[in-house]
């Protein structure tokens, strides 16, 4: 089978900025697919370039097993878009607002109506359908602009950063949503700067930077690509002498002491903790509370790229 979304070889520049350098994307059929990078790293232009909202020099881009073309009319009702700048008419109310982006999709107003309620109680707003976007919370805006762009049942939908600046209870009802319709069959294309969510709902996860691929695969493969491995944090008075032998210790990455707790970054091995401990010994020093933790996808990104998700 055919990939839902095969980008290859794409190049796009801004005057002398390349800001697509040759890059390449696969995804297959019911993938949560998260798109990890830097801000100016390519991202959205990759996915302006996919939908077609953007011309680029080099590059075939196919959707569905076909060309996507500017004017590929019928390709571009199989797909929703959740963008990152709440797009919703403020003169218009709730259940308008979901009315008119499915009239974009959906003609008929017979069809419409029961596309545009599934769609309203899907993200919780029954409560809601007289009232106009100014008089909602930033959360129940967020949900509803993914209503909008899901109301017409797309087979492939793009969420860019869709839980910006929302409360933690709204936070969890998108991805619950998102989930859901990954459930459903909907192929999710998604971009986040918290890293946490990336990892709760993504089956596979690309990194990319300055128009590149760095990295490309499920979170338990991009955390096998670095060599950070677990991190081991001890309560306990360590003074430097011993921060410097333990700094000395075979797979030992970093040990950083600070506010009465000792970080130590390891590489993957099978006796970290017992070492350290060991070293804490030697030097009489009693430990408090001690865990260990594995690398998340943050250590990951940092790592491949140099760089923090903001920067």
């Amino acid at each position: 089978m055919a990939p839902i979304v095969s980008v290859k070889n794409l190049v796009k520049r801004y005057d002398s900025v390349l800001a697509l350098d040759h890059f390449d994307l696969e995804i297959n059929q019911g993938e949560v697919f998260g798109l990890l990078g830097p801000n100016g790293s390519g991202k959205t232009t990759a996915i302006n370039c996919i939908l077609q909202l953007l011309t680029y020099e080099k590059g075939q881009i196919d959707l569905f097993g076909r060309p996507m073309t500017a004017t590929s009319y019928d390709l571009k009702r199989r797909i929703g878009v959740v963008p990152q700048n709440v797009a919703v008419f403020d003169e218009l109310t709730v259940y308008e607002n979901i009315d008119y982006f499915c009239s974009l999709y959906v003609k008929e107003s017979s069809k419409r109506k029961p596309l545009v309620e599934e769609a309203i109680a899907f993200v919780g707003l029954e409560e809601q359908v007289g009232m106009r976007p100014k008089k909602l919370s930033g959360g129940l805006v967020r949900r509803l602009n993914i209503a909008c762009g899901i109301a017409h049942k797309p087979e492939l939908i793009f969420f860019d950063e869709p839980t910006v600046a929302v409360d933690p209870q709204s936070r969890a009802s998108i991805l619950q949503g998102i989930k859901e319709m990954n459930r459903r069959g909907s192929t999710i294309i998604y971009t986040s700067h918290y890293m946490e969510e990336v990892e709760e709902i993504c089956t596979r996860i690309m990194i990319m930077d300055k128009g590149r691929t760095l990295a490309c695969g499920t979170n338990e493969q991009l955390k096998e690509l670095v060599a950070a491995g677990e991190k081991i944090v001890i309560e306990a008075d360590v003074p430097e002498a011993a921060l410097i032998k333990m700094r000395a210790l075979p797979h030992v990455l970093s040990a950083v002491y600070a506010d009465g707790h000792l970080e130590v970054a390891c590489e993957n091995g099978e006796h970290n903790v017992a070492d350290v401990l060991a070293e804490l010994a030697k030097a009489r020093i009693s430990p408090g509370r001690i865990w260990a933790e594995p690398p998340t996808l943050n250590d990951v990104f940092l790592e491949i790229t140099g760089r923090q998700l903001r920067d």
